[in-house]
């Protein structure tokens, strides 16, 4: 890489007209600590990206994903991310009160005809120009689980197989989440750590970007990483800490 032959006391300017001294860091306090990712040779589909300073509703209206991977329930979606992709592709015929209408007959049919399926179903939603999976909030419940998100993934994983069409493809975290809450288990309703959740994704073949929810930009003090799997460093740490 080009910032590799760089001294490291060259005096590089980010921006014009001496809006460097403008632009401190510590003058913001939404930010984060963007560290560098292993310097290994890359290999093709080994991992997801994670879209730290991107705007997913903006990356989708500029027509950036093909499909896009979120949560929907059958009671209100008036606040999730779903409600404001319908809301803002002007080619979608889809609304957030029929978004809900059409989760709420989904989950009544499979009452009827697949009660005992494995749940979280996937439910598509043609939004002409772009494809929403959406992860349907298993009956009777008002959150998700880290086994959801694993069952769930599993499955998209194999909707995207062989579907170029359906590619690039993006997901939200399920951290942070208004309409449809993300915990751990059933026994435990803390939310999980970020780690957690890409861990699961990536682990049922996920290879695609996934963004972080508004809180994380809190934590300016603890670095991320700008993709998954992590650096193996950090588990030599985590040992040598324990």
């Amino acid at each position: 890489m080009e910032g590799d032959t760089m001294s490291k006391t060259s005096n590089v300017q980010l921006y014009n007209d001496g809006a460097d001294d403008l632009l401190s860091a510590e003058s913001f306090p939404d930010r984060v600590s963007l560290l560098p990712s292993d310097h290994g040779a890359p290999q093709s589909g080994s991992r997801l990206r994670v879209m730290w300073g991107q705007d997913l509703l903006a990356d989708v209206l500029d027509g950036r994903y093909r499909a896009v991977i979120c949560g929907v329930n059958d009671s209100d979606n008036s606040h999730g991310v779903i409600a404001q992709i319908v809301s803002l592709l002007t080619t979608s015929q889809w609304s957030p009160t029929a978004v809900t209408s059409y989760a709420k007959m989904f989950q009544e049919s499979v009452q009827v005809h697949a009660a005992h399926d494995r749940e979280p179903y996937i439910l598509k939603y043609d939004l002409d120009s772009v494809l929403v999976l959406a992860l349907l909030r298993p009956r009777g419940r008002d959150f998700f689980t880290v086994g959801d998100i694993s069952r769930g993934f599993r499955t998209i994983n194999k909707m995207l197989q062989g579907r170029a069409d359906r590619r690039p493809v993006c997901s939200v975290s399920f951290l942070g989440a208004m309409s449809n809450k993300l915990v751990v288990s059933d026994q435990d309703t803390d939310e999980p750590s970020f780690e957690t959740v890409v861990q699961s994704m990536h682990d049922a073949g996920y290879r695609g970007d996934v963004y972080p929810s508004p809180a994380m930009w809190h934590y300016a003090h603890v670095g991320v990483f700008p993709s998954y799997p992590y650096p193996k460093g950090i588990d030599r740490m985590r040992d040598g800490s324990s």
